[in-house]
């Protein structure tokens, strides 16, 4: 991967190397890298060394080195819904019953294992990397950059509160007020390793935003925005309200009508950290929830 950049009245006299890691964030690690590699570093297409300065409309080029895809990760030829792509990213509406990476209960049929083939299938140099995660039940778009330097620049922007997801879910009971913010820290329920609780005194900083889109005495169908990204955060955060995710039964929601959490990442918003362009990206709410919203008579 090529980028270029013409450099500005503003940042002529700078070296190099000190342009691109205050500019566009590069690691000290990846400068080695490049430094490795003959010719990764053009100027006006000669090479130069990292200590060269620039000037006023020079064209910098950096040819980003190919990644070797993970030996953990096998390739498996399994269904994606890429709903869009790039050279720099691709973001997927993952189904529901699906991890993201192998682990010890999931080696095979992830989304990691189903990108690592389409790489390999259409020549794409890079390891897979998953910048927002979603739980194995939990369906919705996931973003994933196509190599280190885009998944560093990702991650800033998570940090930031720059990459915004909006979430549907569909919870037991009439949640009032329809619309509000739950201000709560979230820590490792104690005795588990998977469990999460509000815990006021030894929890992290977490905080969520929702409205009602429709609700009866039954159950509500709600709209959600998160602040920050805390393990479970929509899940415990709702059982905090008293209004657990139909499916839910790790946080004590129902599993009589619908098997796994009502839970859908539904948008993604962000600027794209290279391109500098909008990004807004939709998935439709899968089946089974549209079929529990029905049997619930919420639409």
């Amino acid at each position: 991967m090529i980028l270029r950049w013409e450099i500005k009245k503003n940042e002529q006299g700078m070296l190099i190397k000190t342009y691109l890691q205050q500019i566009h964030h590069f690691s000290r690690r990846l400068l080695i890298s490049l430094k490795k590699v003959p010719s990764s570093i053009q100027v006006n297409g000669t090479s130069q060394w990292v200590t060269y300065k620039l000037k006023r409309e020079d064209i910098l080029t950096v040819a980003l080195p190919d990644e070797k895809p993970s030996d953990a990760i096998t390739p498996e030829k399994l269904p994606l819904d890429i709903i869009y792509e790039d050279a720099y990213c691709l973001v997927v509406n993952k189904p529901a019953g699906q991890a993201c990476l192998p682990s010890m209960n999931h080696r095979h049929n992830t989304l990691a294992n189903g990108l690592t083939y389409y790489y390999q299938k259409n020549s794409i140099p890079s390891t897979v990397h998953i910048v927002t995660r979603l739980d194995v039940n939990t369906s919705g778009l996931v973003l994933v950059a196509k190599n280190q330097y885009v998944h560093s620049l990702f991650s800033r922007m998570q940090q930031e509160g720059n990459i915004n997801r909006v979430y549907e879910a569909i919870v037991h009971g009439e949640v009032s007020p329809t619309s509000g913010i739950v201000d709560a820290p979230i820590a490792r329920k104690e005795g588990s390793i998977i469990e999460r609780t509000v815990d006021m005194r030894n929890g992290k900083y977490a905080k969520t935003n929702y409205r009602v889109l429709y609700a009866d005495s039954i159950a509500s169908w709600v709209e959600i925005k998160l602040e920050t990204g805390r393990t479970h955060q929509i899940r415990v955060h709702f059982q905090y309200l008293g209004h657990s995710l139909y499916g839910d039964n790790l946080y004590g929601g129902s599993k009589d009508i619908m098997l796994r959490q009502a839970l859908h990442c539904k948008q993604i918003t962000m600027m794209h950290p290279i391109k500098n362009q909008p990004i807004q990206l939709e998935a439709s709410l899968p089946e089974d929830m549209g079929i529990l919203l029905k049997r619930l008579m919420l639409i």
